[in-house]
């Protein structure tokens, strides 16, 4: 076992930051963070060029990456090259997602989840099925001939799911599904997230006291906050221990409205950044298609014909730059949004987004304007 102290970086541990520390660590595996002035003498000395080390980022919404996507491919192969792209952005654990398809897209991407977990595809940690069972109304870029309702067959397919998987996610929106179902789907231990929805606040209140708890996209193909309905926005950021996602790229939202989610749900901890990625992350592919619909890549936009956002030209690091610079969020509480946040909403986190004494610590560094420089 090689044993390592890295010194000259700030240490973000998944929860706070610490300064003048060095991270210990045998081979790949997290020791302990301590001073960096009593670094015991067994520990080889490796002097980090400033910036920060962390856990890797943790991301929940992932369509695609490396110029391929998991809807048009729902294989391995296509889980290794996505695992491949993340991974040279900083992401180490990921929910690889299915938009709205046919029946048999969404089987093959639960089989393809599980064959490449067990086959140890690195980042893997479960499978994020947004949709088909959402809104019309707010539906995005997801093809409205595959949205439907959410019958018996479906709700068995997705426990099923959960019980061969680590992490399933299911985006639903109230419309499509009953509190029943989402009762069951929770119990199940499914993670039940509301989205592509034109819901009330009283259904996403009664959605939520069902067992959904989690909002995807916030902001994004949803019910906004206005005067006298609050929406699916406004439950989300009233609602103690409702998560959400949140895609910081400055154009799917505008930071001061960040920092006023972030305002309104700071003291849970509760807000998690995601990518939305798509097949351009990792890749300097211009279009790719979505649904057999061409999708274009254009300054910093992934559009469809028609000017519809579809998913987003982003990577985590990028994210936590924009929360720092725009949104006025502190360093430690936006790594928090890229780690340990988005780890607590998982079923099962293991060691991902934070360190944990005896276990591979999957770190990454990151330079002072937060741009991802490596592994240490």
């Amino acid at each position: 076992m090689t044993k390592r102290a890295i010194i000259g970086a700030k240490v973000f541990d998944g929860t706070r930051m610490h300064k003048d520390a060095a991270l210990l660590l045998d081979d790949d595996v997290f020791d302990r963070i301590l001073s960096a002035k009593d670094v015991p003498a067994e520990y080889r000395i490796i002097r980090a060029t400033g910036g920060i080390i962390l856990p890797g980022f943790v991301d929940l919404q992932v369509n695609g990456g490396g110029g391929v996507m998991f809807n048009d491919d729902p294989s391995v192969a296509t889980l290794r090259t996505m695992s491949d792209a993340h991974a040279k952005t900083g992401t180490r654990a990921f929910l690889p997602t299915l938009i709205t398809d046919t029946p048999d897209c969404l089987r093959a991407g639960v089989i393809a989840v599980e064959q490449a977990i067990d086959a140890g595809v690195p980042g893997i940690i479960g499978i994020h099925l947004e949709g088909p069972h959402l809104s019309n109304a707010k539906k995005g870029a997801h093809d409205p001939a595959l949205i439907r309702p959410m019958e018996d067959a479906d709700e068995a397919f997705l426990v099923d799911a959960a019980s061969r998987i680590p992490n399933v996610m299911v985006t639903v929106a109230p419309e499509s599904v009953t509190s029943e179902q989402i009762r069951r789907l929770a119990e199940a231990e499914i993670i039940v997230s509301l989205g592509h929805t034109d819901c009330t606040y009283a259904q996403a209140r009664v959605a939520f006291a069902a067992g959904a708890l989690c909002v995807t996209h916030l902001f994004n193909a949803m019910s906004q906050m206005t005067a006298r309905e609050p929406g699916l926005v406004g439950a989300a950021l009233d609602a103690a221990g409702v998560s959400a996602g949140l895609i910081a790229d400055n154009i799917h939202v505008h930071a001061s409205t960040m920092r006023s989610a972030l305002s309104a749900k700071r003291e849970q901890d509760a807000i998690f950044l995601v990518t939305d990625a798509m097949a351009t992350a990792g890749s300097d592919i211009t279009e790719f298609t979505l649904n057999g619909r061409k999708v274009h890549r254009v300054g910093g936009r992934l559009m469809l014909e028609d000017g519809t956002l579809a998913g987003a030209d982003l990577d985590v690091a990028s994210a936590i730059k924009t929360l720092v610079t725009y949104a006025e969020v502190s360093p430690a509480d936006a790594l928090r949004m890229a780690t340990s946040i988005p780890a607590k909403v998982l079923h099962a986190s293991g060691n991902v987004g934070h360190f944990v004494q005896g276990q591979p610590a999957n770190a990454i560094h990151l330079g002072e304007s937060f741009e991802y420089l490596g592994t240490p």
